[in-house]
């Protein structure tokens, strides 16, 4: 059925999500900005030295110059709040003459912390002693990018200053104490070299097979020694392919989600919503918002690119709307399941609800999910799942803990039914059957009131997980936002059978899990039979369980 266009009031109104302190406003409106950063210095210092296009003085734009204001910014003893970061914009916006700017700044600017003014209470920035910058890519053409801008942006003043001896791939300053060098693919040529600075272009490029994942992991660790750091610059990734830009992406979610450290990470990027359809009304409303400060990118031209039916709309739509759309074959894309959060959602004691349980052992993640019966609100209850890392060498899931919780929530919850997958449970399952089974409004296929085999009937599974998919697309199913939740979702891959459409990882021995949703779809299910076969129950009394 057709759909009513958006009018133009709408489009507006569709906002766009805006990651990272740049984009803060403080209570009466005003753009949030750092306590104390070397980025007013080095503002200056860039309009001293570095010339503009049009061969005046440098002059970041207000957004660049908010991005360089935190990039810089250094808490109450001088160190970087900031180890690392990710800038991600859309097509065109300038990303490569920014951090062109800043491996000069790197190179000879004030970008070390000193001490503090004794008048202003200011930091004060110098240069770094030994300043070892490099421009990283998995290529040739991505380090041309940036270094082929560096010798318009050194004034004639900054070359005699600073005795710059410039070259294409390796620029050397200060008597050859300070160097700016272009690096690509050969993570054994930079491994264990004392860096200060490196800009990682292009990281939605990095891949396993161009040696993108060992250059990262080498950045990283040489990132360790002295004062370095670095600054990843990239559009919006292809999920699926496991770049580097999505791997730190799925990091920064992470520490999001509580799943990892809280570390000094800067992550910043502005992404269309995800209904903004890609027609010219719209566009004409939407690029100016995604562009920023970037107003050199032409709307026009921008359109036409959009509607060039030679260029597919998911590829429109991660240059342009600097989007993170899903691959071909993904069940869901990030616009599916963001239709149906809603973020007041709670889950609280006594709700009646059904839940679904997929167990694993030692990869594969064990998950427990809640379906609200009045609202079909879906909740996690809870997760194991094998840590990233050395934490995760020889994981096992705590069994008698998953058990614990299982017990636990049939005491907090009037639970009507629960669906749980069998591979590797069963014992524990016949238990959770034993003890419950009775109170329970539905029970799943066969001698087990609980055990619902997932792969003993390759129909009913197909059958009940379209009749998820219908839930999900039609936005009925509901959700709070959990990220785990998400990111299991969005995982879940198309396996069609001659039943239908089911799902998948990826692969076998893919990392990226899917459980979470395995768990919602039994679950789901249990929800479907409830409300075509269920019986009414008395409300459970609360048999007390303990270990």
């Amino acid at each position: 059925m057709a759909t009513t266009p958006l009018t133009a009031e709408e489009i507006d109104a569709l906002e766009p999500s805006f990651l990272g302190p740049t984009w803060m406003r403080n209570p009466l409106g005003a753009w949030e900005l750092p306590q104390f950063t070397l980025g007013w210095q080095i503002a200056g210092w860039c309009a001293e030295y570095l010339r503009a296009e049009d061969g005046g003085p440098w002059k970041f734009t207000p957004e660049q110059l908010r991005f360089v204001l935190w990039w810089y910014a250094v808490d109450k003893n001088g160190r970087f709040i900031y180890r690392k970061g990710v800038l991600q914009r859309c097509k065109g916006w300038g990303k490569d003459p920014l951090l062109a700017v800043l491996c000069l700044v790197e190179l000879v600017g004030p970008s070390r912390f000193s001490h503090w003014d004794p008048k202003t209470n200011e930091p004060v920035g110098i240069p770094h002693p030994q300043a070892w910058v490099q421009v990283t890519a998995v290529n040739q053409s991505q380090t041309t990018n940036t270094m082929a801008l560096i010798p318009s942006l050194m004034s004639d003043r900054f070359k005699q200053v600073y005795r710059i001896k410039d070259g294409a791939e390796l620029i050397r300053a200060n008597g050859g104490k300070a160097r700016l060098e272009a690096v690509t693919s050969s993570y054994r040529a930079i491994e264990g070299k004392r860096t200060t600075f490196v800009l990682l272009n292009e990281t939605h490029h990095w891949i396993a097979g161009n040696n993108g994942h060992k250059m990262y992991e080498t950045i990283d660790g040489n990132a360790t020694k002295k004062d370095s750091r670095y600054l990843a610059i990239t559009n919006a990734y292809l999920p699926g392919e496991n770049s580097v830009a999505e791997k730190m992406r799925a990091s920064f979610e992470q520490i999001l989600e509580g799943r990892a450290a809280k570390i000094s990470y800067l992550y910043d990027s502005i992404e269309a919503h995800p209904k903004t359809p890609l027609t010219p009304e719209a566009l004409r409303i939407v690029i100016p918002k995604i562009r920023g400060d970037a107003v050199w990118l032409n709307v026009d031209a921008i359109i036409e690119s959009v509607l060039d039916l030679t260029i597919s709309a998911s590829r429109s739509r991660r240059m342009w709307l600097n989007q993170i759309v899903a691959e071909e074959d993904a069940l869901y894309g990030p616009a599916e399941w963001k239709a149906c959060q809603r973020d007041d959602l709670v889950l609280r004691p006594g709700d009646e609800i059904v839940l679904g349980f997929d167990g694993g052992k030692t990869d594969d993640a064990t998950a427990l999910v809640a379906i609200r019966v009045a609202d079909m609100a879906a909740f996690v209850i809870d997760l194991w799942e094998k840590p990233d890392g050395p934490q995760g060498e020889n994981w096992e899931v705590n069994r008698e803990l998953v058990n614990s919780r299982v017990h636990e929530t049939f005491q907090l919850y009037d639970v009507k039914a629960m669906y749980a997958d069998v591979a590797l449970w069963e014992s524990y399952i016949t238990d959770w059957a034993a003890a419950y089974g009775e109170g329970l409004a539905v029970k799943a296929p066969g001698t087990n009131a609980i055990a619902w085999d997932m792969r003993g009937s390759l129909q009913r599974s197909t059958l009940a997980h379209e009749r998820l998919m219908r839930s999900i697309l039609d936005a009925k199913l509901v959700h709070n936002g959990d990220l785990a939740l998400k990111r299991h979702v969005l995982n879940a891959r198309r396996r069609t059978n001659n039943y239908g459409l089911s799902f998948g990882k990826e692969s076998a021995d893919s990392p990226r899990k899917v459980d979470l949703y395995a768990a919602l779809m039994l679950a789901h299910e249990a929800l479907y039979d409830l409300r075509t076969r269920g019986k009414k129950t008395k409300k459970r009394t609360g048999r007390g369980y303990f270990m």
